[in-house]
C-alpha cells in the first residue's frame, strides 16, 4: 500500500497527509499513512476513496487511545479527526453544545465555564482527549456517579459510513429522541461502525461549591461505610474507591480510601459533608478538601492512572466492571502495588499493574478470593485490557467477553461495515 498517500493526495491534497510516525502508534499498527481531513466533506471523500480501494481504516482523534482495544487484523490508513475541531453551536439557554468530533475537551472547558456550564465527563488523558474519541471509547470517568454515562449526555450525532455517506441522528434539543438507539450504538463502538464527525451534548451548570471528603482505613470498615453510603440520601457527584498503592501515591498512607465529592450551593455541600462525617466510625480517618487542593486531587488521580503515553513497557491498564457491593472485596485481592480506582455507584473502574502475565489476567477475571474474605469476591462482570504489551494482547482475549450479545453485535457490524474494513478486529469477538 505504498501508493496510499499518492492516491489520497489527489482526493484532498497532500498537506492533509503525514507519515505514520506522526502519531504514537503501538507496534502492531503499521499504516501506510495518516490523513487529517479538515471538513466533513473531506472526511467523506477520504472514506469513499478508502472504500473504492478496499483499504482498512482506523479512526482516531489525537491518538491518545490508539493502543486501546484489540490488536486487530492490520490497517492501511489512519484517519484522524483532530483538524475537525470547530464548535458548530453553543445554545447557552438550551444548555446544549454541538461540535466537531476533533474538538478537545480541554479547549472547550474554558469556553463553557464562561457561561457557568460544563460537559460532565472526566476522561483519560483530558488534555488530549477529543469528543469523538471520548464517545468512541465510552470514556466517562468519575462524574458518571451524578450525571450518568455518555449515552445519557449525547443527544445528537453525525458520522461517515464505510462508503463515505454521511448519516445523522438526534438533534440539538434535549428532548429530541430521533435516532436515540443509533447514538447508543456508536457510543463505545471503537470506530467499528463509522467515523464520528459531529456530536451534540446536553450540558450542566457549574456548581457554586465543591468539597471532597477523603476517608481512609482498612478494607472491611471502608466496605461497610460504602454500603451504608449507598443506602443514604447523600448525592455525591463522584464516589471513588482507591487501592492502598494509589492512596500512598497521594500521600495518605498505605490504606484503602473512599473519595466522596459534593457540589452544590454552600449550605447544601456543608450539610452533606457533615452527614457523611457523622457516618465515619473510629476505625476510619476522614478529612475534607476544599478549593484548589480539592480540584487538584481529582486531576492527580487521573494523571497517576493515565500518565503520558510511554514507549513500549510492561505496564498493563484494564477497565473492569464489578458488582458495586463487591468492589472493595475485589480490590483487596489484587496484587500488592496495584493502582486502581473504582466508581462505587457503577462498579466500573481502572486497574494499573506494573506488569501482568496471561495467567494473572485469567486469575483476575475469575478470582477465588482468600480465606480471610467472607464472602469471597465474585468474578468481575468484565475485565478489558486497554493498554498492555503486544505479547500479552496476543496471548489472551483482550475483551474477555462471555455474554450472549455477540451474535447481534456481529449482525450490526455486518450492516454498518459489511466488508469489515473499519477498525477490523479491535472490538469484542474480533469485530
Amino acid at each position: 500500500m505504498t501508493n496510499v498517500a499518492e492516491i489520497l493526495g489527489k482526493v484532498i491534497g497532500s498537506d492533509r497527509i503525514v507519515a505514520p510516525d506522526h502519531l504514537p502508534l503501538p507496534s502492531y499498527l503499521t499504516p501506510a499513512a495518516v490523513v487529517y481531513p479538515t471538513t466533513e466533506a473531506e472526511l467523506s471523500a477520504v472514506m469513499a476513496c478508502a472504500h473504492e480501494h478496499r483499504w482498512r481504516v482506523i479512526p482516531c482523534g489525537s491518538g491518545s487511545k490508539l493502543a486501546w482495544g484489540g490488536i486487530g487484523s492490520g490497517v492501511d490508513l489512519i484517519v484522524s479527526t483532530a483538524r475537525l475541531n470547530q464548535v458548530i453551536d453553543h445554545a447557552v439557554g438550551d444548555m446544549t453544545l454541538t461540535a466537531q468530533a476533533g474538538a478537545k475537551l480541554s479547549d472547550l472547558a474554558p469556553r463553557l465555564a464562561e457561561h457557568n456550564q460544563l460537559l460532565a465527563v472526566d476522561p483519560a488523558y483530558p488534555d488530549r482527549a477529543t469528543l469523538g474519541g471520548i464517545v468512541a471509547t465510552a470514556d466517562t470517568g468519575s462524574l458518571r456517579q451524578r450525571y450518568g454515562g455518555l449515552r445519557d449526555l449525547l443527544i445528537g450525532i453525525a458520522f461517515v459510513r464505510f462508503d463515505g455517506q454521511i448519516a445523522r441522528a438526534g438533534g440539538r434539543v434535549v428532548k429530541n429522541v430521533a435516532g436515540y438507539d443509533l447514538m447508543k450504538l456508536m457510543t463505545g463502538s471503537y470506530g467499528t461502525l463509522g467515523i464520528i464527525s459531529q456530536l451534540t451534548f446536553r450540558l450542566h451548570p457549574v456548581q457554586a461549591v465543591s468539597n471532597t471528603v477523603v476517608i481512609t482505613g482498612a478494607a472491611s470498615p471502608l466496605a461497610a461505610l460504602a454500603s451504608a453510603f449507598s443506602l443514604s440520601p447523600l448525592t455525591p457527584v463522584a464516589l471513588d474507591l482507591l487501592t492502598p498503592a494509589l492512596t500512598a501515591r497521594l500521600g495518605w498512607g498505605d490504606s484503602f480510601a473512599l473519595l466522596a465529592r459534593f457540589q452544590s450551593i454552600g449550605p447544601g455541600v456543608e450539610e452533606q459533608v457533615g452527614a457523611l462525617l457523622a457516618m465515619v466510625g473510629p476505625e476510619l480517618s476522614a478529612k475534607v478538601l476544599e478549593g484548589q487542593a480539592e480540584a487538584q486531587i481529582w486531576a492527580t488521580v487521573g494523571d497517576i492512572l493515565f500518565p503520558p503515553p510511554a514507549t513500549q513497557d510492561q505496564t498493563v491498564v484494564a477497565k473492569v466492571g464489578v458488582p458495586p457491593a463487591q468492589v472493595v472485596s475485589w480490590l483487596d485481592q489484587l496484587p500488592a502495588g496495584s493502582l486502581a480506582r473504582f466508581h462505587r455507584g457503577s462498579g466500573i473502574g481502572t486497574v494499573r499493574l506494573a506488569a501482568a502475565t496471561a495467567d494473572l489476567v485469567m486469575q483476575l477475571r475469575s478470582p477465588q478470593g482468600n480465606a480471610a474474605q467472607t464472602p469471597a469476591p465474585l468474578p468481575p462482570t468484565y475485565l478489558t485490557l486497554l493498554e498492555a504489551p503486544d505479547a500479552l494482547k496476543r496471548s489472551v482475549d483482550v475483551w474477555g467477553y462471555s455474554g450472549n450479545a455477540l451474535g447481534p453485535m456481529k449482525a450490526l457490524k455486518a450492516q454498518f461495515d459489511p466488508h469489515n474494513r473499519l477498525s477490523p478486529g479491535r472490538f469484542v469477538g474480533g469485530i
